[in-house]
């Protein structure tokens, strides 16, 4: 007996055992009710533009919250009536539900049948909560989850998660997402018999679809209509008129990526991601994966100016466009198979159009001396030769002769019916337009056609800038003791690097030298010599340490380096101008202005300065508050200006002439690199900055005919016609401490008494920036030479033999 009672403890214990790893195998994990009360689905991310438009979305999953008290009653009535028609009266479990899916599940291990899913609709919360994985366990921890559920939130609540999480088809999760999806309108706006339809979709939204299973989903629909009936939600008149209506869905469109500032949106992107977490369940960023952006339902405030962006994107196609203009065809962009199913074929190929005017084709077939082509919807025209007349590269053929069939090609409306051959750009760019008083950024081009390649070259492509570089040695000259009528050497200069290298003498472009020549007169004609000159008599130490307080890069202190043979991005180099344009004051570009979390609390702001006065009741006129904040200086704010003043000079007279039509105050620099491989334009006003480059991606010569002023600044220009259009014409501002004096531009020399100068920008005399004892030596009435002529120039013998400060 003592045996038997022995055994049957040990039993006993081992049961126990058992029921306590079952137990802890269950409860594993399981949230705890103050983390339920905290929970809340996934949702898209909405990103809106400078003027609070929404301009894309980061999602996952199509969904669009409803607050319980918006979502229709008969909606929610048809739910209740389809899936658990007890839901307001039972505790969240359907017990005898969850003991058969135990069994079921067990036996589902021997016999491969599929496990039960859950009940209530209280439980369907729960699923989708701990997931819907397929255990043994899970029905018990589901259940658990569910009591859980029933105890913190009330039943509205557990049907404003549900309704808002169950998915419906369509990549559509929640009923206003799927209204949407399904029938182009929003839950408010559907009747019962759509209502109806929506409420079948739980079970499985794919064996219901409107399209190739209607019948079976009219029988559904009619079924849940009937319940709705049975529970006293709708008369037997309205069941009726509801099941005679025809089941009419839209198309399934899906929702494509946004097209509008795709480069810009796609860096807002990758921000976000490294600052929040990807997914909900990034739990090493801040808000534990809460404020993910798929998933954590953030509102995103950007800097991004439609107006501007679109300029941008327009301009820099364009020129992209006319530099290939002529150009052999390269030949077809893809290759696909013919034949039954072309038209999916064609659709899935990557294939960069730029313009939404552009459209990809494929070759059918041979049309006499043209071809028959092919588009996505499967429609058919023709191309004729004379449309593709382009001669295939190293080749006599012309693209029209050479092509075949499976070739896809790119095309355009050429007026009527008529289409006409195009072919992206083998070139390529990037654009940025800033805001030089705040650094941010109003518009980024990274490319001919993100939806092609993601590879954003206004921020990742690292270039040679070349003269666009020479305004920081000019600003780093003029900080330290130079003067913007500084005469300096244009004439060849050699020096002697090591005795491996021996010794490099440096040219102009086109070979000419101009002997000695002030400053501004260098800036304004890009003179090679003369900024190499200077940045030895200057240091090109100093150089160095000024562009990377600029934020431009990080460069060694060689010479090659005054000539801009250091690499940096269109980004980096247009801030660095931005930072000359507001005064010498440090500034970080940015793209995002804000970021709220789904509850509309802020969680991210760029501007993180105090203002203790902004916002008052009791204001009475007195002077206005101003936020607080340390200024950080990067140069001398009468140095930036000077700069500034100097490269109004390369617009005015120098190699950015053609910018002049805009009849405003504008300074900026033109640049080429050697080969030319890159053509470089950089400038804008006391209030936008904006810069860009032209090159190929792996770079090669562009055409000996190639230079900033006039490849890249006609595509400035284009730009600058729309982003300027309705802007204030304001001069740049002159710091304190600036003395405006009239000199001689050419000479140097300062210049006395009248001086005609009409309308011609070429004229010899100009007002001259100076820091404070710097500006030309006076020289006294008593040796003035005066012009006989009435309105004559006055200068002194003194001033024919001085200079303003010696010869470099």
């Amino acid at each position: 007996m003592r045996r038997w009672l022995i055994l049957g403890g040990v039993v006993l214990l081992v049961l126990a055992g058992l029921g306590a790893v079952l137990v802890a195998s269950v409860l594993r994990d399981l949230p705890g009710e103050d983390e339920l009360a905290r929970y809340a689905p996934a949702l898209p991310s909405t990103v809106r533009d400078v003027n609070g438009e929404v301009v894309s979305t980061f999602m996952r999953e199509r969904r669009i919250y409803l607050p319980y008290n918006e979502i229709p009653p008969q909606l929610v009535q048809a739910y209740v009536s389809a899936e658990d028609k007890s839901f307001f009266s039972h505790g969240g479990l359907d017990y005898l539900g969850i003991v058969g899916a135990v069994f079921t599940n067990i036996e589902s291990q021997f016999t491969g049948r599929r496990p039960v899913g859950a009940s209530t609709i209280t439980q369907q919360v729960a699923k989708g909560i701990i997931g819907n994985e397929v255990t043994l366990t899970r029905k018990l921890r589901e259940a658990v989850v569910a009591y859980r559920l029933e105890s913190v939130f009330s039943k509205q609540q557990i049907l404003e998660i549900y309704l808002n999480q169950i998915f419906l088809g369509r990549n559509a999760y929640g009923v206003e997402a799927a209204a949407q999806a399904y029938f182009g309108k929003p839950a408010s706006g559907l009747n019962l018999a759509e209502m109806a339809y929506l409420a079948i979709l739980p079970k499985a939204p794919s064996t219901y679809s409107p399209v190739s299973q209607q019948e079976r989903a009219l029988g559904r629909r009619a079924y849940v209509l009937g319940r709705m009936e049975e529970d006293g939600h709708i008369t037997a008149a309205e069941r009726a008129a509801a099941n005679a209506t025809p089941l009419v869905a839209v198309a399934n469109r899906g929702m494509g990526p946004s097209r509008a500032g795709d480069y810009f949106i796609e860096d807002v992107r990758r921000l976000l991601i490294d600052q929040f977490g990807e997914d909900i369940d990034a739990a090493d960023k801040p808000g534990g994966g809460r404020n993910s952006v798929y998933g954590g339902g953030l509102w995103i405030r950007t800097s991004l100016d439609p107006m501007m962006q679109d300029a941008a994107e327009d301009a820099l196609r364009g020129g992209l466009v006319r530099f290939e203009r002529g150009r052999a065809w390269r030949g077809p962009a893809a290759t696909i198979e013919i034949g039954d199913g072309w038209p999916s074929r064609l659709a899935r190929t990557m294939v960069p159009t730029g313009y939404d005017s552009w459209r990809k084709a494929v070759v059918l077939a041979r049309a006499g001396s043209g071809v028959t082509i092919g588009f996505t919807d499967g429609s058919e025209a023709t191309l004729p030769a004379y449309a593709a007349s382009l001669k295939l590269r190293n080749t006599n053929q012309s693209a029209a002769q050479a092509m075949k069939p499976g070739d896809v090609i790119v095309v355009t409306k050429a007026g009527g019916n008529g289409w006409q051959l195009r072919q992206a750009p083998e070139i390529s760019g990037g654009f940025v337009a800033e805001d030089p008083h705040t650094g941010r950024v109003f518009a980024m081009v990274g490319g001919f056609d993100a939806r092609a390649q993601s590879f954003n070259r206004a921020t990742q492509a690292k270039r040679q800038p070349g003269s666009t570089f020479k305004p920081i040695v000019y600003a780093t000259a003029l900080d330290n003791g130079f003067t913007p009528s500084s005469i300096v050497v244009d004439g060849p200069f050699c020096v002697f690097q090591t005795r491996r290298l021996g010794q490099k003498c440096f040219r102009n472009f086109g070979g000419s030298s101009a002997g000695p020549q002030t400053l501004r007169w260098g800036l304004e004609q890009s003179r090679n010599l003369m900024t190499v000159r200077l940045g030895y008599s200057t240091g090109m130490d100093k150089v160095a340490a000024q562009a990377k307080a600029l934020g431009i890069g990080d460069y060694p202190a060689q010479l090659a380096f005054a000539l801009g043979a250091g690499e940096t991005t269109v980004m980096k180099l247009t801030n660095a101008y931005a930072q000359l344009f507001n005064a010498g004051r440090k500034l970080e570009p940015s793209l995002i202005d804000m970021v709220q979390d789904r509850d509309g609390k802020v969680i991210y702001r760029r501007d993180t300065r105090s203002c203790v006065g902004c916002v008052a009741d009791d204001w009475n006129g007195e002077a206005m508050p101003r936020p607080s904040g340390r200024v950080v200086q990067v140069i001398d704010p009468r140095t930036a200006y000077q700069t500034v003043h100097l490269m109004e000079g390369v617009v005015t007279r120098g190699t950015a002439t053609r910018l002049r039509v805009l009849e405003r105050p504008l300074a900026g620099k033109t640049g080429t690199t050697s080969g030319p491989k890159d053509a470089w334009f950089i400038g804008g006003t006391q209030d936008l900055v904006a810069g860009l480059y032209l090159g190929y991606d792996q770079p090669r010569n562009l055409g000996g005919y190639v230079q900033g002023g006039n490849t890249a600044g006609p595509i400035w220009l284009d730009f600058a016609k729309v982003a300027l259009k309705d802007a204030e014409k304001r001069p740049f501002v002159i710091p304190p401490g600036i003395r405006m004096v009239r000199i001689d531009r050419r000479s140097g020399k300062r210049v006395f008494g009248a001086w005609p100068t009409g309308n011609d920008p070429k004229a010899g005399v100009i007002w001259e920036a100076f820091k404070p004892d710097s500006e030309p030596r006076r020289v006294g009435a008593s040796g003035a030479r005066r012009g006989a002529a009435a309105g004559g120039r006055v200068r002194s013998d003194a001033e024919f033999l001085s200079n303003s400060g010696g010869i470099y």
